[in-house]
């Protein structure tokens, strides 16, 4: 791969221009590879094919932006509209040299099941996302990607243990929807902190966290975006959390979900977590996989 002195201002357009070309159905605006790849939700398309033919529009309140100066790569998660209709994005665009050599989206539509996408709780990015970490306060690049997959870790081998350290007052958003410290109504687990619900184990049902990649770290922002795989088996019904109460899993059938992940991590602890996630076949295989650094087994 070609290197490039990035800025994260530089970064930051071309994130920006890739998002107005697409509005404009144009992919003829970008400055792309020749052997570029596009996923959207996890299949390979050509560039111009899938969102580029029925967005319509993007929000401009929601514009979470992370850039990897040294590695050029840029994401940004937002909303966009088709024909009207909302949906959540994550993207993930990387360079060789000037070219856009990688494009990654993950597009949560009002298909998916469950309360997502949630468009109206995505009003704004969270100050806490946008904000620059005090130097004192990160941490190095390894060791970055080392917390965030201590939390895949966490959520695979769920049984109470923590393989994170994370801040008193750690969120976690999934796909619009905060489902910490909040009130949601037939989801009782919600009113607790992200440690709290990791503790108690209530993630069992999730059978593998797989081909996880940490393609972007923005140790400016303290942030890492990371990407893989939860697969639900569906065989497990019957949960039993670390504190003696029984409860019912509430997937019965095999999927998987395909993720983007971002993890905001402020003195060596997970400060908030921010997904985008679709549900795909089970055990799909990801087109990325063996192209990229910093793949972790799971």
């Amino acid at each position: 791969m070609t290197r490039h002195h990035w800025t994260r201002e530089e970064l930051y357009a071309r994130a920006d221009a890739y998002l107005d070309a697409l509005v404009e159905h144009d992919p003829t605006q970008l400055d792309l590879a020749d052997n570029v790849i596009f996923t959207e939700n996890n299949v390979q398309l050509r560039v111009g094919d899938g969102l580029w033919n029925t967005i319509s529009s993007r929000r401009d309140n929601y514009d979470l932006k992370c850039a990897d100066c040294a590695h050029g790569q840029v994401s940004w998660f937002g909303v966009v509209e088709e024909y009207g209709h909302p949906a959540i994005m994550g993207l993930r665009l990387a360079f060789d040299g000037e070219l856009i050599s990688e494009i990654e989206t993950i597009v949560c539509r009002e298909m998916e099941f469950g309360p997502f996408p949630s468009i109206e709780g995505y009003a704004a990015p969270r100050a806490l996302m946008l904000a620059d970490v005090p130097e004192e306060q990160r941490v190095s690049r390894e060791e970055m990607i080392a917390i965030a997959n201590g939390y895949f870790e966490t959520i695979e081998l769920n049984d109470g243990a923590l393989h994170a350290e994370f801040t008193d007052d750690c969120d976690r958003i999934e796909n619009g929807l905060q489902t910490t410290n909040v009130e949601i109504e037939g989801y009782p687990i919600a009113r607790m902190g992200t440690a709290d619900q990791f503790r108690l184990g209530q993630y069992i049902y999730d059978d593998r966290l797989r081909d996880r990649r940490f393609p972007l770290v923005d140790e400016e922002k303290g942030i890492v975006c990371a990407a893989g795989f939860i697969d639900h088996a569906g065989k497990v019904i019957d949960v039993t959390w670390t504190d003696g109460s029984q409860h019912k899993s509430i997937f019965h059938f095999p999927h998987s979900f395909v993720l983007l992940e971002l993890f905001k991590i402020v003195g060596g602890k997970i400060a908030g977590v921010e997904a985008v996630f679709v549900t795909v076949p089970y055990n799909m295989v990801s087109p990325w996989v063996g192209r990229q650094a910093y793949v972790i087994d799971g």
